[in-house]
């Protein structure tokens, strides 16, 4: 039998799963992290009578004795997570093992991108026994479809600006630092990169340019696993987007992650922004 692990961070997403997993009756148990994972997530698993354990991101040993008690067969990373310092991970000797192994100086640690990292955590979980999934694994109709998803189009100007912004992605993305951009008329009003994406639209709200507003291009890194850290946007995501002023909305499709779709074309379509899914070629 499937029983799933959850390493929860904070955001819609680890709801949505373990609402899923508790209305369908498939077994889940929950690992939170302290300063991370939002507290109203445990008080559901709670009120179900489910399993969970609390731990830092250093609790290695810890957290596996807890999956394999509980007979846990696959493991889904799913939520926003602040990368913590070297200094903030507290290792246990299970952690310095893994670090150890996966070839881990204190600098390295500080200095490896996000991506880079969570394929060596990936392996390490594999040697353990687990099957690594993603949220689409488990929740139907989460990625993003390709062509335009609601009732806007982009005009040519649009195209144009969409078409930069996946350039300049895949070279984020090459150099592990962001998954998203906002372009205006040719012009790189941003990029993504530790701040996340709603920080990122507050500071291009504040740089926009007259005439024709610009597009969030959002786009997973070429190379990174898709079973974790894929480009996510929600109804928040368009209404950050409308406040700083931009008419569109690019995503990868089959590799951005939609929460709620209905209800994001819906607030797309009430603002006036157009939302349409987009392929690397």
């Amino acid at each position: 039998m499937q029983i799933i692990g959850l390493l929860a961070g904070k955001g819609e997403l680890p709801y949505k799963i373990l609402q899923h997993c508790l209305q369908h009756n498939k077994p889940i148990v929950l690992v939170a992290f302290e300063g991370q994972t939002d507290s109203d997530l445990i008080n559901l698993q709670e009120k179900h009578s489910q399993n969970f354990v609390w731990a830092n991101f250093g609790a290695v040993g810890k957290i596996l004795r807890f999956l394999k008690e509980n007979k846990v067969t696959h493991l889904v990373m799913a939520g926003a997570m602040e990368r913590p310092s070297w200094s903030g991970l507290k290792l246990d000797w299970k952690g310095a093992q893994w670090f150890a192994k996966m070839g881990l100086a204190k600098t390295g640690a500080s200095a490896s991108g996000d991506d880079w990292l969570l394929k060596k955590i990936i392996h390490m979980l594999k040697n353990e026994g687990f099957e690594v999934i993603s949220a689409g694994d488990i929740l139907d109709d989460l990625l993003a479809p390709e062509g335009i998803m609601g009732l806007h189009q982009p005009q040519e100007t649009d195209w144009q600006d969409i078409k930069q912004g996946k350039e300049i992605t895949r070279l984020l993305g090459i150099g592990d630092i962001g998954q998203a951009v906002v372009i205006q008329q040719g012009l790189v009003l941003g990029v993504e990169a530790i701040e996340g994406t709603e920080a990122l639209l507050v500071r291009c709200g504040s740089l926009r340019r007259k005439g024709r507003g610009g597009v969030l291009v959002k786009m997973a890194k070429p190379h990174q696993s898709r079973a974790v850290d894929l480009p996510t946007i929600g109804v928040s995501t368009v209404h950050q987007a409308h406040k700083a002023g931009l008419c569109g909305i690019a995503i990868e499709a089959g590799s951005t992650q939609i929460l709620d779709k209905q209800a994001v074309i819906e607030a797309a379509d009430a603002a006036g922004l157009y939302l349409v899914g987009i392929r690397h070629s």
